[in-house]
């Protein structure tokens, strides 16, 4: 059955959340954007490719870090609301440096610092 852009669930911003997971080891790297045309982006390239909200344009992930995601495969949730992209990370995916951008938990009422930056 072909994928038909249309059957995803975009917000009343025309957006979709989208969660980013190492394909190799199954660690949840990051959560962004993408609208119907970054999806469209990302499956014709393979370059995974999120729409920014706070700067109103595509964000092609690594493009001016180089910390480069390349897109493995695209899941869908079963509401099509939400998409899920496993994919090869070139260095960190967290803006901060470190491998995940969820790097900090609660535990025990206490913020926690799990890891620092590569």
């Amino acid at each position: 059955m072909p994928f038909d852009p249309a059957s995803l669930k975009f917000d009343a911003q025309g957006l979709i959340p989208c969660v980013a997971q190492d394909h190799a080891s199954g660690e949840v790297l990051m959560l962004a954007w993408m609208n119907a045309a970054s999806v469209a982006a990302t499956l014709a390239t393979g370059k995974v490719t999120y729409w920014s909200r706070s700067r109103s344009e595509f964000w092609v992930k690594g493009e001016t870090s180089g910390h480069h995601q390349r897109l493995v495969e695209l899941r869908l949730d079963c509401d099509r609301d939400c998409l899920l992209a496993m994919v090869e990370q070139d260095g960190p995916a967290c803006h901060t440096g470190r491998q995940s951008c969820f790097y900090t938990a609660i535990r025990d009422g206490d913020v926690v610092e799990l890891t620092k930056p590569l």
